[in-house]
């Protein structure tokens, strides 16, 4: 992976003299993303910088910032178009000459000729700054399902812009008062969902979105948004091949690197089908990397193992026996805040083993979001349907007292009647969020007091869910859920420099239609 930040370059900021220090200081924050080269570019109105980690094209050529042939256009660039070459090939007939073979410039081409609206031909992960020096305009944009991180800062007059938090506190500029609903909100999900962070007046930009800056301030546009309302009703045996060509092409376009590739395996159906995919189009031995621990509620090494002679990988394996407890301090340094997720505990350590084998790593995160695979949404149905054979008078104020006096009893059945019936009162969106948050009210209230209490006693983070509940286009009630989860769910970024793939990547979608005139800011 690799890292981008810069800023607008204020014609009034006192400071301006300092702005290539400050610069070096965002790139250096983030140079665990990009090791293999980093440089800083500025003009009189903006300034950028990229840390490189070398994947396609590993000469210098690919060095960023690029700027256009005509040095109209300058980018930053952190992620992969998995569909480079054919909009190359595509471009080369058209009259473009290109100077690389990287696809930092077949971005820089496609947004020279189409403007935004070059999204619409991108299939990739992607986070992107292009500056247009004429027009005096910039263009930020990130993937479909937010793969690549991006933050902005935006206090109505300023912009900053990064990879990372880290990266971005660097401008002296940008302050770390901490945004006090986004505090509530790791209560309930254990991470901060976009567009928040944990501080003020810094946001991340969504994924799917894309943003403009001008003088006259910032506009957004949503380019993409996933669709559950086509249900495709072929045979079984039909969408099963049409499932496994989608999912096979794109592990094939992922394979696509000039450095060492390899993959997560953990032996479970995810990971285990990507690396016989790898195996399908590898002319080599796929590397293979596993994660064990000194317990066998934890330890999949073995199923892992069984994969990996199954489709004869160059095999590695690690067993954690240090302290896990002592390395979640230097772990929570790459989240810049609050995340509670335990993965990213193996994750980290799979990712430190294959870093030492590879430099690119694909795995199977996004399956279960796709697909249903996690218990909790049978669970979740389950209870749709009863909630289904009750009128809502009754399921309102009856079920609530029902609970409460199940709630008397200390019988283990009691319990289970007290937390089924508290559910199924409530409606569907906000049920989803109460079985599969953290949160609780009574523990917020006993947790905090004073000034914060009273500045979060209105806001409730069931908002989210409930937002992207009555968003979905879906009919059904699992189609909402699959759709709040995969626009709420926290992909990320993987911590150190080797890449996820997600499958996620690889649904049938639809393109919002594209517009090119930006909407205002959303309430945020």
């Amino acid at each position: 992976m690799c890292g981008l930040a810069g800023f607008i370059r204020l014609a009034e900021t006192p400071e301006r003299d300092g702005h290539g220090s400050v610069l070096e200081a965002m790139g250096d924050a983030i140079r665990h993303r990009g090791p293999d080269a980093g440089q800083v570019w500025m003009d009189e109105d903006i300034g950028l910088v990229h840390r490189r980690l070398s994947i396609i094209d590993l000469s210098e050529a690919g060095t960023q910032p690029m700027v256009s042939g005509d040095g109209n256009l300058v980018i930053v660039f952190n992620g992969e178009i998995y569909n480079y070459q054919a909009l190359r090939t595509d471009l080369i007939r058209s009259g473009y000459q290109f100077r690389t073979q990287t696809d930092t410039e077949v971005l820089l081409a496609l947004y020279e000729s189409h403007g935004p609206a070059c999204l619409e031909a991108l299939n990739g992960m992607f986070a992107m700054a292009i500056w247009d020096r004429t027009d005096k305009r910039l263009f930020l944009a990130r993937d479909r399902l937010g793969k690549k991180p991006l933050y902005y800062y935006w206090n109505g007059t300023q912009l900053a812009f990064a990879s990372e938090l880290k990266s971005l506190t660097q401008a002296p500029f940008v302050p770390r008062a901490i945004r006090l609903d986004a505090v509530k909100d790791f209560f309930a999900y254990q991470y901060i969902p976009d567009p928040k962070t944990i501080y003020e007046n810094v946001y991340k930009l969504p994924p799917g979105f894309c943003m403009e800056w001008t003088k006259n301030g910032i506009r957004q546009h949503q380019y993409w948004d996933v669709s559950f309302a086509r249900c495709d009703s072929g045979s079984e045996a039909r969408l099963a091949e049409e499932l496994e060509y989608l999912i096979d092409d794109a592990v094939r376009l992922r394979m696509v690197s000039d450095v060492p590739l390899g993959a997560f395996l953990s032996g479970g159906i995810d990971s285990s089908g990507v690396v016989g995919l790898m195996a399908r189009h590898s002319d080599r031995p796929v590397t293979t990397c596993a994660i064990g621990f000194d317990s066998e509620r934890f330890d999949e090494v073995a199923w892992a193992r069984k994969v990996a002679d199954r489709f004869a990988t160059d095999h590695y394996e690690f067993t954690v026996r240090e302290n896990v407890a002592g390395s979640l301090e230097s772990i929570a340094r790459f989240f810049d805040e609050p995340f509670a997720d335990p993965s990213f505990v193996p994750t980290y350590f799979v990712s430190r083993l294959a870093r030492q084998k590879v430099t690119v790593a694909l795995a199977g995160d996004g399956g279960d979001e796709n697909f249903a695979g996690y218990s909790k949404y049978r669970t979740d149905q389950v209870e749709n349907r009863l909630r289904g054979y009750f009128p809502a008078f009754i399921r309102r104020h009856m079920f609530p007292w029902l609970a409460g006096l199940a709630g008397h009893s200390g019988h283990a059945f009691a319990r289970k009647a007290n937390t089924l019936l508290s559910t199924l009162a409530l409606p569907p969106d906000e049920a989803f969020f109460t079985t599969n948050s953290f949160f609780r009210r009574s523990v917020w209230d006993a947790l905090v007091n004073g000034e914060f209490h009273r500045a979060t006693t209105d806001y409730d983070p069931a908002d989210v869910t409930r937002e992207y509940y009555q968003r979905a286009d879906a009919e059904d009630h699992l189609g909402r859920v699959l759709y709040t989860d995969i626009k709420s769910y926290l992909p990320g970024d993987i911590l150190v420099k080797v890449d996820r793939m997600s499958m996620a990547n690889s649904l049938e979608t639809r393109a919002l239609k594209w517009t090119p005139n930006f909407g205002q800011v959303p309430k945020l």
